[in-house]
């Protein structure tokens, strides 16, 4: 028996339609550096879009579902492509300034990208790969920069306002099947070559919806978020989106992703939710303990990408502002869990929740995986991999613009199930705790060591503002940890006794405590703000790392 209901796809079409009408009045403000921000209506965001689209198809011959990629940072005119692009038919592909300009190279031609929209600040990056792009036929530059280096390029140059200026504000949208490409995004490549995930319109929708819920952001129209997480990285967490559909304001910080200017923009506009990897509010947390500004708009904020130190979000905290963790990878578009703690519980009651990576929501199932291939119990103790699927997780990999995509073992369960290289444990109610990646556990006389669980103890020390911690090999228990450490500005000397002593009085077991500890100047970050942790396992593997023996 088939239902009664009407049969309307879900896709990016119906959020451009829905936020500029609806919500035709909520504000879309862009960080300029200057003494005012660039503001937008989502009327005029979805009315540029528009002609955006016209652009596309009647002056650069977009007729179908090719391949136009951005190199921007955040703001209103990348706004404008994420909502006109896929609403046209044509796909989405963001990419990463941030990557080695090899990788950056590959991922264009991998994907086959037609069409290049690029920020003015961006072009000495773009420019000198262009003779290596021989998929590009048009390169759109948006706002000031040089563009001295383009006047040989093989494809035809266009700057972004001439381009949409004077087109039409309404088009003739194609009827999509909401299984279609949306956006595609590259995982960042830190083993082998960088893989492609394609979101279709029906998963992004079905994810803005979620982002909407209480129980995940729970964002409204009388809310505005500061968008610091990048648009390149897996569509801004779906903030944008479900920004879009809902009505929610958006603060959009452009190249502006510093501290200081962070600090200001928050105490000038009054967010009252903001998004980034942790790293970035440990950066804004010592600019405002330097230089003090008034966060507090901020109700909460979500934290991801990384595990959350618990210092940070006590730290926080006494300047009223929450952070909640939430999990997920390009893979999963990115929600996989958020972690709000169970209703009437004391703050004593709710911390262990608020430091565990969360719940999964009713579209996303989770699953752990032993060893040698067993499914484990949520019991809070029972550690192994974590498996995931769900409407917006991915089943495969893009195999290229004419190739098959790919499922690799290593990725992908025999029975569909996203392999996520995360190991941790789920509590009978749900929440899931991680304690490492697959490939970070430290493997140390036959016991795991959690490398994640030792950087959070170790960053709670007064005088440490980063800690990581990498396996190296050892000839009686062939892996021991290495703890390499960023001292706070101000702190003078590094007493690694006393920090082992530290470390033992947290409840670090004896046989866990690190022997090896290295002083260094920064903790090597991926092009998406994680703790790049091969980095220093080449360095010590090389002898690049002054190491001192307990």
């Amino acid at each position: 028996m088939l239902s009664t209901m009407q049969d309307v796809p879900l896709t990016v079409t119906r959020i451009l339609h829905h936020g500029m009408s609806i919500h035709g009045k909520s504000q879309v403000t862009t960080w300029t550096g200057e003494s005012e921000p660039h503001r937008a209506s989502f009327a005029e965001i979805g009315a540029r879009a528009t002609r955006l689209a016209h652009a596309l198809r009647d002056e650069l011959g977009v007729d179908g579902d090719q391949r136009i990629a951005t190199l921007m940072w955040n703001h209103a005119a990348h706004l404008e492509a994420y909502l006109g692009v896929p609403s046209m038919g044509a796909v989405l592909h963001t990419l990463n300034p941030r990557l080695p300009v090899e990788q950056l190279a590959w991922i264009v031609n991998h994907a086959d990208d037609k069409v290049v929209l690029v920020d003015g600040t961006l072009l000495p990056l773009l420019v000198p790969l262009l003779p290596h792009l021989p998929c590009v036929e048009h390169v759109v530059v948006v706002g000031p920069g040089d563009r001295s280096g383009l006047a040989d390029v093989t494809p035809r140059v266009h700057d972004y306002e001439e381009l949409i200026a004077g087109r039409p504000t309404t088009f003739d949208w194609p009827e999509l099947d909401e299984r279609q490409a949306a956006v595609m995004c590259y995982t960042s490549g830190t083993t082998g070559e960088p893989k492609g995930v394609v979101y279709s319109h029906r998963s992004i929708y079905l994810h803005s919806m979620q982002v909407s819920l209480p129980e995940s952001m729970g964002l409204t129209d009388a809310d505005t978020t500061l968008i610091v997480v990048p648009q390149f990285h897996v569509n801004a967490w779906g903030l944008p989106h479900s920004a879009f559909m809902t009505g929610v304001n958006m603060l959009m910080p452009d190249r502006f992703l510093q501290p200081a200017p962070l600090a200001e923009m928050i105490e000038r506009e009054r967010p009252t939710h903001a998004a980034a990897v942790p790293t970035i509010w440990q950066g804004l947390l010592a600019e405002v303990t330097a230089n003090p500004r008034d966060l507090t708009s901020m109700a909460n904020v979500t934290i991801g990408g990384a595990a959350c130190p618990p210092s940070l979000m006590e730290a926080y905290d006494k300047l009223g502002v929450r952070l909640c963790h939430a999990w997920g990878m390009t893979e999963t578009s990115p929600l996989g869990t958020v972690s709000h703690p169970p209703a009437g519980l004391s703050a004593e009651e709710a911390w262990p929740y608020r430091v565990a990576q969360g719940r999964f929501p009713a579209s996303v199932e989770g699953r752990l995986v032993g060893p040698g291939g067993e499914a484990l119990p949520w019991d809070g103790a029972s550690a192994g991999e974590l498996e995931v699927r769900g409407p917006w997780i991915t089943a495969s990999y893009f195999g290229g613009a004419d190739g098959e995509n790919l499922r690799p073992e290593d990725k992908f369960s025999e029975d569909g199930w996203l392999k996520t290289g995360d190991v941790g444990v789920i509590s009978p109610d749900g929440f899931l705790t991680l304690t490492d990646r697959a490939k970070d556990v430290i493997k140390s006389g036959g016991e795991w060591i959690s490398s994640v669980e030792l950087e959070n103890a170790l960053m709670a020390h007064p005088d440490v503002a980063e800690a990581a911690v990498v396996a190296v090999p050892d000839e009686r228990w062939g892996e021991r940890p290495l703890a390499t450490v960023v001292l706070k500005e101000g702190a003078t000397g590094t007493d690694y006794a006393a920090l082992q002593a530290f470390l033992a009085e947290s409840g670090v077991a004896k046989w866990q405590l690190p022997e090896r500890w290295s002083l260094i100047a920064a903790v090597p970050k991926t092009s998406v703000g994680k703790f790049d942790k091969k980095v220093i396992r080449k360095q010590y593997a090389e002898g690049e790392l002054e190491v001192t023996h307990l």
